[in-house]
């Protein structure tokens, strides 16, 4: 199942700027662990999904998860060997924008040294730097 909204007011986005950092959701709030981005970035949604099929398969039913993005800006391609013009391609895939000090997910209720464990799983899908963090050293 892809993340995506169930509906938008424009379908097709420009392109936007990823400079800057995180304001909002920069610090754990949920849970005790949380993986933060070190980059600016586009995550894209089966890369998110990638990361909660990984985090849920090492929780075996014990401890919780937050996703705190959303993936909802739309990213539309042209095919291949399409000449220049005739319009904005078609929709392709679905990212959502992360500023350097974003935190990505949550872990609550597991150990610490089972969550860094489990983070550095995840951390090999996200094409960004990351790095663990904790509720006491942000």
């Amino acid at each position: 199942m892809a993340l995506m909204p169930k509906r938008v007011k424009y379908r097709k986005l420009q392109k936007g700027q990823r400079r800057g950092i995180a304001t909002s959701g920069a610090t754990v709030s949920f849970g005790e662990f949380g993986l933060k981005v070190l980059e600016n970035g586009w995550i894209r949604n089966n890369q998110i999904e990638a990361v909660r099929v990984i985090l849920a398969r090492q929780l075996h039913k014990g401890g919780k998860l937050w996703i705190r993005i959303f993936p909802d800006k739309s990213i539309t391609k042209k095919p291949a060997e399409v000449r220049m013009g005739k319009g904005k391609g078609d929709l392709d895939h679905w990212v959502c924008v992360v500023k350097r000090g974003k935190v990505l997910f949550e872990l609550g209720g597991i150990p610490y040294e089972y969550a860094k464990a489990c983070f550095r799983l995840a951390a090999y899908k996200i094409p960004l730097r990351t790095k663990f963090v904790t509720r006491l050293h942000k």
